[in-house]
């Protein structure tokens, strides 16, 4: 039983928290860049204003005519006459100065000292050199603009200022205003997203959940468990590779159990008679002669039976195969030769396939062999066994012919099962049965088949057709 460490932070919780991060560092960046763009679209609207005020001024004042039509010289004059045609904003205010720096007069619109301009206000903008700038009034923060007036006579002091400022104060409100909305909406768009992200979290999650929930369910009996892959995302993949290890566990497993099936079903028969014999063995020694060979005879038997066994639970290993490209002439030709080794048989080659295949040619020659070994077992010496391959269509084939008792119909579905023993009399009583099942093993591990075909009367023909390709 496994337990979950109460440190461990659950992956969904971590998801929506990267994304609630991702999101927060985002709206950030938003609210940042919109607090930045709406105080800059604020004081360009301030530059705007002060440099029309400013530019309107010197029109004035280049057009300006006393009631006689002579131009106006005079900057008070001026000053009253062009400060009297203007209307302004309540952030916004507009003065006139004549005299002289350190003693200005102020010539202004109603109350100017009520927005925070007085004379030390207005000595310190026309004693400065530049012709704009920003002041600290008891009003707030003053944006101005100031225009310089030559007197009539001949001079270069200047006579008269005219200045325009603006309250930057009064507009930064808004600006605020509509900063805190922004927040405000960021803060409920992240609350939602943190919902949202904790439900697709969930949703995505769900098939892991399943896999673990179906692993916490599996053990060594029980492998029967699927996930259902519904969709063709990364985690309809995870779920089909989850399957498919469930399949190779479930095949281990099958050929494990197999495996000591087997191997308790057959050897219990050989140990049974050992053991029998050695209890009876007496001091006779011809007696014990016959018995240590009778022994002996059954752990031969034991240990090809174990031999046998251990090929065919490998046979769902990866590394059962080696293919590679296979010349099935020579292939054949060693065949035709190892098997007229085995029992003095009428060997023959009726057919050769030409080129190559992909195949292990070790495993073929193993199959191949047994399909001999077997054709021996039902013939007597001198009997007639053919040996053929062939090449085709990216397949290719290997078959022994016997000229034996044959093989019954009914037997032909089930003759390539473990342990099954034809009826049709096999010279090799002592064979546990796992010839034909291990060239169905070989088969099946290069995705091929095996095939028996067995007319009444006339021997029967075992092969093997593998997808080898060719070239």
């Amino acid at each position: 039983m496994t337990t979950t460490d109460p440190r461990r932070i659950p992956a969904r919780v971590r998801i929506m928290g990267w994304f609630v991060l991702v999101m927060a560092a985002g709206l950030a960046s938003v609210v940042l860049l919109v607090s930045e763009f709406e105080y800059d679209a604020i004081d360009d609207r301030v530059n705007r204003s002060l440099d029309q005020d400013s530019e309107e001024f010197r029109t004035f004042a280049a057009n300006a005519i006393t009631a006689d039509g002579q131009p106006l010289r005079d900057p008070e004059q001026i000053l009253r006459l062009h400060l009297q045609t203007q209307y302004t904003d309540p952030a916004e205010v507009l003065i006139g100065a004549v005299g002289t720096p350190e003693v200005p007069n102020l010539i202004g619109q109603g109350r100017t000292g009520g927005k925070g301009i007085d004379t030390n206000v207005v000595r310190q903008i026309i004693t400065t050199e530049q012709s704009t700038g920003t002041v600290v009034t008891s009003a707030g923060e003053l944006r101005w603009s100031r225009v310089e007036m030559l007197p009539p006579e001949q001079g270069d002091q200047p006579a008269g200022w005219f200045i325009s400022g603006f309250f930057t104060d009064a507009e930064r409100p808004e600006a605020a205003s509509t900063v805190r909305s922004l927040i405000g909406v960021c803060a409920i768009a992240l609350v939602l997203g943190a919902g949202i992200s904790w439900f697709a979290a969930g949703q995505i999650l769900a098939p892991i959940r399943t896999v673990r929930l179906a692993a916490a369910r599996l053990t060594e009996h029980d492998l029967t468990h699927r996930i259902p892959v519904d969709g063709r995302d990364d985690i309809a993949a995870l779920a089909e590779q989850f399957n498919a290890m469930l399949d190779r566990l479930d095949q281990a497993f099958r050929t494990k159990r197999e495996f000591l099936d087997d191997a308790g079903h057959e050897l219990r028969t050989p140990i049974t008679i050992v053991r029998g014999h050695l209890e009876l063995l007496g001091d006779d020694p011809t007696e014990r002669a016959e018995v240590v060979r009778l022994c002996t005879d059954e752990l031969d038997r034991m240990a090809r039976i174990v031999d046998d066994l251990l090929l065919l639970a490998k046979a769902g290993q990866p590394d059962f195969l080696r293919p590679a490209w296979t010349s099935v002439p020579e292939l054949t030709s060693d065949l035709d030769a190892k098997m007229r080794a085995i029992a003095p048989r009428a060997w023959s080659l009726e057919a050769i396939g030409e080129g190559e295949a992909w195949v292990d040619g070790q495993r073929v020659t193993q199959a191949v062999l047994q399909l001999a070994q077997n054709a021996v077992q039902h013939t007597s010496a001198g009997d007639a066994i053919r040996l053929g391959s062939a090449l085709a269509g990216g397949v290719v084939s290997f078959w022994v012919t016997d000229s034996g008792a044959g093989v019954p119909p009914e037997e032909a579905s089930k003759i390539f099962e473990r342990f099954s023993r034809g009826a049709s009399g096999s010279r090799d009583p002592q064979g546990a049965g796992l010839g034909l099942a291990i060239v169905k093993a070989i088969a099946d591990a290069h995705h091929g088949r095996v095939l028996v075909h067995s007319p009444p009367g006339e021997g029967a023909t075992f092969g093997i057709e593998l997808p080898g390709g060719s070239r």
